[in-house]
């Protein structure tokens, strides 16, 4: 099994800023892509950002230019910058990994974006 433990949620203004991190543990024996999808109250989960082993990484249009995915592969940690949040990306954050072609998914983090 794989565990990930996201952290840095919380409550914002508006064009504010957030750090969340994510954490993978347990049977990792190699991790293709990690990344964060949100999931606003009465609406689909969403892709966020998505960062590969190797190679580019991908976000959604509505936060490009705002959000910034990184990755620390020593560390199986997965970060999400997030800068001049608007009260639209408030949602429950949730950590993705890819591990040999399994997906694993964390509990999720809050983060309200409001004035």
């Amino acid at each position: 099994q794989v565990q990930l433990v996201e952290s840095g949620g919380g409550l914002v203004q508006p064009g504010g800023s957030l750090r969340l991190s994510c954490a993978a543990s347990g049977s990792i024996f190699s991790i293709y892509s990690m990344g964060w999808y949100r999931q606003a109250p009465g609406k689909q989960r969403d892709l966020v950002a998505l960062i590969p082993s190797t190679g580019n990484t991908n976000y959604a249009d509505s936060v490009k230019g705002r959000f910034t995915i990184s990755r620390d592969n020593a560390k199986n940690t997965v970060y999400l910058e997030m800068n001049s949040l608007k009260p639209e990306d408030t949602a429950v954050y949730y950590c993705y990994a890819n591990v040999r072609g399994l997906g694993f998914w964390g509990q999720g983090t809050q983060v309200t974006v409001s004035s």
